[in-house]
């Protein structure tokens, strides 16, 4: 069973204010090419994080046992990928423990029920952080704030005046508008084992230049923490992931889709023919459209 992400798709954009009460909305007839569109902020969103990892972390590398796989491919010219990929293996096999005595001296370990299922993830390390002998894997992400005047902003402080003085109220702020956002970065960062998660403050210079930004600082978590203070539980992450698997796994073999419903706490499942999103991208939507009818709700 795998499960990827189409290269290019909205997972490679980080949403901005995704979950405020009124979010930045696409581009209008009126409005084409709105620097505070929803699509333009998350392009520049991307930008600035790349950016801001690569004016924190040093230029001098730390290797890995194996090269970065993603350069092996690179033409002249191109820029190489900075980041680190850690393999790492996950036991999602259900177990039923056995009870414990007080006067035990060793631990009864779980025992399996039915087959072993192991995941396999990619994950990514951005930096590394050196104290003495220890070496601490940092994840690194940044949050933008573009206009506060804009629709989508959420009302959220000005940084440059607020971030300082009310730096408390300026991160529930954003927790509230980027909900989904942070704890996507949290649960990224615990599965790659990071020690430390680093999120940056980056703000446009002027509301209307979308190419100028600079930092204006920074806030660093314990992922797991972090995970406690947004409201989410890691056991009901590993949950959701566990009752997705066993659904996908029942399921006959073939090629699937996975949708989020736009309105309500849904996932739909689309069984799609083997060779559909290999061709052009008309016959690509022609080919999902049509294939509604074998969906399953989440």
């Amino acid at each position: 069973l795998f499960f990827d992400k189409r290269d290019g798709g909205p997972l490679d954009f980080p949403s901005v204010n995704e979950n405020a009460q009124i979010p930045p909305a696409e581009a209008s007839e009126k409005e084409p090419n709105s620097i505070n569109s929803a699509s333009m902020l998350a392009v520049e969103a991307r930008d600035a994080t790349y950016n801001y990892i690569k004016q924190v972390t040093e230029q001098r590398a730390i290797n890995y046992e194996n090269p970065n796989p993603f350069n092996e491919q690179n033409e002249a010219g191109e820029t190489p990928d900075d980041n680190a990929y850690r393999y790492r293996l996950f036991d999602l096999s259900a177990r039923a423990g056995k009870p414990s005595h007080d006067d035990d001296d060793e631990e009864e370990e779980d025992v399996v029920i039915g087959e072993r299922v192991l995941m396999a993830i990619r994950t990514e390390v951005d930096g590394v952080v050196i104290s003495g002998q220890t070496k601490k894997q940092m994840f690194i992400r940044a949050l933008t704030q573009h206009d506060i005047t804009a629709v989508g902003a959420g009302k959220a402080l000005d940084w440059r005046q607020k971030l300082d003085s009310q730096r408390g109220a300026v991160v529930a702020t954003e927790m509230k508008n980027n909900a989904t956002k942070l704890a996507r970065w949290a649960f990224q960062a615990v599965l790659a084992g990071a020690e430390q998660l680093k999120v940056g403050f980056v703000s446009r210079v002027s509301p209307r230049d979308r190419t100028r930004h600079g930092v204006l600082g920074f806030q660093t978590y314990r992922p797991s923490d972090f995970i406690s203070q947004l409201g989410f539980s890691e056991y009901s992450g590993w949950g959701i992931v566990k009752a997705l698997v066993d659904m996908c796994l029942e399921m006959p073999e073939g090629r699937y889709v996975i949708m989020r419903d736009p309105n309500k706490p849904l996932i739909k499942i689309y069984s799609v023919p083997a060779g559909a999103f290999e061709d052009n991208g008309e016959d690509d939507a022609s080919t999902a459209a049509g294939v509604e009818d074998g969906a399953a709700d989440f």
